[in-house]
């Protein structure tokens, strides 16, 4: 493979990703050790990789500052390949990109370009600069499709919890400008203003709440935020259709039937997936991963022709 512009490497030297955190603790081991007992029968996914699968690492597709943004592609052999950028999970202040390797490396070997990303945390940055960043990101991707052997007319986003709440409004918001062909929601929120969604969202007695700190009050003080963050808010003819994969845990995809139903009206194509016993954060494991993919890949052959 070409070795990326020298722009690019010049730019890895110019920055630095952000320092470790010790309290950022959204990852799969962590995870684990809250579920275990609950949910004796699990594992961690695997990541390590396979054959037939290449790794482009550390690519910098964005730079704030010091700050890098870092994207790592996993590449199945072929040439214009459909890609599928996926935005982690963890409340909008934690969380890595490295959650999501298991389902990449799953997709990369059923013939997709897979790539995960990295974006400003609402610790550094809040509300909408996530999906800035992911609109960043998928732009970054047209514009080196060549050198990863992308296809640049068949990009999807996808993501968990709150990388699925970015991942739907970075594809059908403002900014959006037609990119994105097909969106993957796995457990994450289509409508913060909705009742199921404010319960949990806007508890008084989280000081702040995780999406609180993202807008930077409650709804009753930044209640145009709340809309505006609503991917249910930009439904309209000729937008990205929508797989949503829900848990048993419906606060967490709140606003998904209503949204469904919207775009149902105006002839736009969605489906979902809701597995049984499940606790939010499942596609971080086995067995629930493979039907998280299965169902994934179903859906964007679909509409990645």
């Amino acid at each position: 493979m070409p070795v990326l512009s020298s722009v690019l490497a010049a730019a890895a030297l110019a920055c630095v990703e952000a320092p470790p955190d010790p309290t950022n603790t959204y990852d799969a081991p962590h995870t684990y050790a809250k579920l275990a007992r609950e949910y004796p029968q699990i594992r961690i996914a695997g990541d390590a990789l396979p054959d037939g699968v290449r790794k482009v690492a550390d690519q910098v597709y964005a730079q704030h500052g010091v700050h890098c943004l870092k994207l790592d592609a996993y590449l199945p052999a072929g040439e214009r390949l459909p890609a599928v950028v996926l935005v982690h999970g963890g409340g909008w202040k934690s969380g890595y990109r490295s959650e999501f390797v298991p389902m990449a490396l799953r997709l990369a070997q059923q013939g997709f370009a897979a790539v995960t990303v990295s974006y400003r945390l609402s610790g550094e940055a809040r509300y909408p600069a996530a999906v800035q960043d992911v609109q960043a990101a998928v732009r970054w991707l047209r514009a080196h499709a060549d050198e990863l052997h992308i296809d640049p007319q068949r990009i999807a986003l996808a993501g968990g919890s709150a990388g699925g709440q970015i991942a739907s409004l970075a594809g059908v918001g403002p900014g959006s400008g037609g990119e994105v062909k097909a969106i993957i929601n796995i457990d994450g929120l289509s409508d913060f203003t909705s009742a199921l969604a404010l319960k949990y969202e806007d508890d008084p007695n989280k000081n702040p709440s995780a999406a609180g700190a993202w807008f930077g009050g409650r709804y009753a003080d930044q209640a145009a935020l709340w809309r505006a963050a609503s991917p249910i808010q930009y439904v309209r003819a000729g937008m990205a259709p929508i797989l949503f994969i829900g848990s048993a845990q419906p606060r967490f995809s709140a606003g998904r039937e209503a949204m469904m139903e919207k775009m149902a009206q105006v002839g736009v194509a969605s489906d979902q997936l809701v597995l049984p016993d499940t606790p939010h954060s499942f596609w971080l494991f086995d067995p629930w991963l493979q039907p998280t993919v299965d169902a994934s890949v179903a859906f964007l052959r679909r509409h990645l022709r």
